[in-house]
Order: structure tokens, then sequence, then C-alpha cells
């Protein structure tokens, strides 16, 4: 077994174990194992964004989103390869998940209907449609949405946001999709 060297971090890791989440938030009652991943899941609500990208500005909740941003936008290293088709990744966990895409692997299983993914975040989002949920709510008209992207991508309508831009004509639009659409015109 696994050996600490601190009580408290012996406790915090059988929590994971027997499905203890004893920090639940008071804005929407979801329940976690660790007191940082509900400080992380509150900035969801109020928009906190602490971690700041020196480059461009932009604001992130937690400081991997920074270092994937960074990676991704700013030509930092990405210094995980897949072995099969040599592809490069910014982080060792999108390596992982990219895997699955040669393995066939689909570890994570909806209890509800037993379709399979290869992400733990696309079955979050798959059980959505089975619930009807839709946590991630428009501050400006009210509309909600079941994936955080969904709310990101609608909330630049009533900013006027359009961060991608087509690098032929200058076209801007509000998410790659357009872009994409655009450039097979």
């Amino acid at each position: 077994g696994k050996v600490f060297s601190e009580a408290s971090s012996l406790r915090r890791h059988m929590r994971i174990h027997k499905g203890v989440k004893p920090y639940v938030c008071h804005l929407c009652g979801k329940a976690f194992t660790q007191c940082n991943q509900l400080k992380t899941h509150v900035r969801t609500h109020t928009g906190e964004k602490p971690y700041k990208c020196e480059l461009c500005d932009k604001g992130f909740a937690q400081k991997c989103q920074l270092v994937f941003h960074s990676r991704m936008h700013h030509g930092e290293e990405k210094p995980y390869k897949c072995d099969v088709c040599n592809l490069q990744f910014a982080t060792s966990s999108n390596l992982k998940i990219h895997a699955r895409k040669h393995s066939g692997e689909k570890p994570y299983v909806c209890d509800r209907c037993g379709q399979r993914f290869a992400q733990a975040s696309t079955l979050t989002y798959h059980v959505r449609r089975h619930t009807g949920e839709k946590p991630y709510v428009c501050d400006s008209c009210g509309k909600a949405f079941a994936v955080s992207s969904s709310l990101i991508t609608h909330s630049r309508k009533h900013t006027g946001e359009r961060p991608f831009i087509c690098e032929m004509c200058g076209n801007s639009y509000t998410d790659i999709k357009n872009l994409k659409k655009h450039k097979t015109k």
C-alpha cells in the first residue's frame, strides 16, 4: 500500500477510496473529497480567475489551466509524445486521453444506459443529457448550459469578443467551429 508521512494526508487519501465528500458547495450543493477542490469549484460560480497569463492577460480559475493555456497558445513546449502517431501534447493527461483513440479503451461507463467513454468529462456531459442538469448560467440573459465551453462561447455574443481570427482575410469568430467552417468555404 501507499505510505503517508502525515495523518491528514492518509485521511484525505482514505476519503477518496471511501467516496466521502464532506466539502459541499453552498451555492449548488455539489460535494467534494478535498477542500481545495471545493475552492476551485466555487470559482465557477464567482468567476474568480486568480491565475493570469503574463503574455495575453487571460485569467484562469486553476493554475493547471494557465499552464495548459501557455503551452497551447504561446508556443511553449509540448513534451509528451504519442508513441503511435508522434503527436505531441502539452500535458501527460492529454497524451493519456489521446492514447485511448489508438487503444479503443473507454473506461468510463454511464450507469443509466451503459454507453462507454474515453474521458470522464465526456461521461459527465452525457449524464447531463439524462438528468437535464445545466449548471452553467449566463449572467447577462439567464440562459443555462450543460457544458462550460458552451457558456463561454455564448457569452461572447454579449461581449462582442471574437478571438478566433482568419489569418487569410482577418475575419473573426466567436468560436473555433465557425472559423473552421469559414476556412472550408
